[in-house]
């Protein structure tokens, strides 16, 4: 069985964004917006340090809600629960289709620090669907270091204008690669993603419910920092809401009898989602179906998919 390291409490109460920083950024200035990003992501700031013991299935969160806001760039109609199918519900080295590879971008983002060597984001670019060259791939990455020094928001908003006016069709990886330059300007441990799934709401709408703003648009930096406020705030009632239900998962692991709990457990919380069917070294299928019973009388997860089979469990 899985070890299962005792809940820290630096945690306790989880983080929250100032309600000052919260008012509406419609009329703001750059200078009022970019301080109340400064306040919000001082608030994200704890929760992207720490290691509660949600913290990896609070990240593969962000990196769902991101992924489902992508479809609309990708030009495609699927929804969270139907990327969670493509990706939990295949064999582990099949091909979860071009919407799950975007969620696989997305995923990889929040799985390793932040990196930029041309190799990793030319593999991030296939998965988007999009096709970019060694020599522009290597442009990007002396980019990315000469906007080490600006602040956090600007940096983040400087780069995904840079990539649209090298590419215009390569918005998605805009924002993808804008979370990460966003992490390493704050020094994150691990980006999070944050901005796509703002990209299509109130913050990007040009005053009076205009068009959107797109990346090196007038205006962006400041929708960037107005973003980055709503984003903190969701990103850290997210988190909150996991603690909770990842202590209660934790509280009743001592009840549970089955050889493998330890390894589901594990699983759900540092994933998204867990398959009803998943099979460790230590639990059969049987067995898992039985542990997921007795975990949902519990009250410790919830059934994620609303189906009667190829049912998908998490926090």
């Amino acid at each position: 069985m899985i070890r299962l390291d005792p809940v820290p409490n630096s945690l306790a109460p989880p983080p929250t964004v100032p309600a000052w920083a919260l008012t509406p950024g419609s009329r703001a200035s750059e200078a009022d917006a970019a301080f109340q990003a400064g306040a919000a992501l001082a608030s994200l700031d704890r929760l992207a340090r720490a290691q509660p013991p949600s913290a990896g299935v609070w990240r593969q969160r962000l990196a769902l809600n991101c992924a489902a806001a992508s479809m609309r760039l990708a030009g495609r109609v699927e929804d969270a629960a139907a990327l969670r199918d493509a990706w939990y519900l295949r064999a582990t080295t099949a091909d979860p289709g071009p919407a799950g590879a975007i969620l696989g971008a997305w995923r990889q983002l929040v799985l390793q620090p932040h990196i930029y060597y041309p190799d990793r984001l030319e593999k991030i670019v296939d998965q988007l669907g999009l096709h970019w060259d060694g020599k522009k791939l290597g442009d990007l990455c002396t980019a990315i270091e000469n906007l080490s020094q600006r602040p956090a928001p600007f940096a983040a908003s400087a780069i995904a204008a840079h990539v649209v006016a090298t590419l215009p069709d390569s918005e998605l990886f805009a924002w993808w690669l804008a979370d990460l330059v966003l992490a390493q300007s704050l020094r994150w441990p691990r980006p999070l993603p944050l901005l796509m799934a703002q990209a299509f709401g109130p913050a990007f709408r040009a005053e009076g419910g205009g068009k959107r703003i797109r990346p090196g648009e007038d205006g962006f930096e400041r929708a960037v920092c107005v973003a980055l406020v709503q984003a903190a705030a969701e990103a850290c009632r997210m988190a909150a809401e996991l603690l909770r239900r990842a202590d209660k998962l934790l509280a009743v692991a001592p009840k549970l009898r089955a050889k493998g709990a330890g390894d589901v457990i594990f699983l759900l919380l540092n994933e998204d989602a867990v398959s009803g069917s998943v099979t460790t070294k230590n639990l059969s299928r049987f067995a898992a179906r039985r542990l997921f019973e007795r975990l949902q009388q519990l009250e410790a997860l919830r059934e994620l998919s609303g189906r009667p089979s190829f049912r998908l469990f998490g926090l």
